[in-house]
């Protein structure tokens, strides 16, 4: 089986991912939130669709500024179903519009999305499943495994001996910082 290490470099759309992005501690909320939406959006897809779309997506969902998505009512709603630019699934829609609500009473409550990423740390596998489901629209075992691994929170973007694996782990994510 390929792994995304033997895959990406090179490539023009995953390897920029793959050397600077993906496994990598991430602190600010609207990156966090980016990453939501684009794993959300992958389900059913392939990740280089989205990653073709980013630019896309960042212009659709205005920088993935979070309380201005929170407030989207029908009128941008329908903008975003009718943007060719993205992926327009009203499902992924909705749950992105509803999610970004659910950030800021996170974002109330503790602060940001990442102290409550930091608050659950570390669970494993399952139990960030549990938890998202619980919390988010359209998060299922996919999406959050590979949010979390693409944030630092859980294991497993890259193999040992990835080049890119020595860097991330000097910039000490969460998975890999003694509890």
């Amino acid at each position: 089986m390929s792994h995304y290490c033997d895959l990406a470099p090179g490539h023009p759309f995953h390897g920029p991912y793959h050397d600077h992005e993906y496994g990598f501690p991430v602190d600010d909320d609207a990156t966090l939130f980016e990453r939501l939406v684009l794993e959300i959006n992958q389900a059913g897809l392939s990740w280089l669709t989205v990653l073709k779309k980013r630019e896309a997506f960042r212009a659709a969902f205005e920088g993935f500024d979070i309380d201005r998505i929170a407030g989207y009512g029908d009128a941008e709603r329908s903008r975003l179903l009718a943007d060719a630019g993205i992926i327009r699934n009203r499902l992924k829609v909705d749950a992105v519009i509803h999610n970004a609500g659910v950030v800021q009473a996170l974002q109330a409550e503790h602060g940001s999305l990442r102290a409550w990423l930091d608050h659950h740390h570390p669970l494993d596998h399952a139990a960030w499943v549990r938890l998202f489901r619980r919390t988010f629209r359209f998060t299922g075992p996919e999406i959050v495994g590979e949010l979390l691994m693409s944030t630092g929170y859980l294991p497993g973007a890259h193999r040992d001996d990835c080049p890119v694996q020595a860097r991330i782990l000097a910039a000490s994510p969460p998975w890999a910082r003694p509890d």
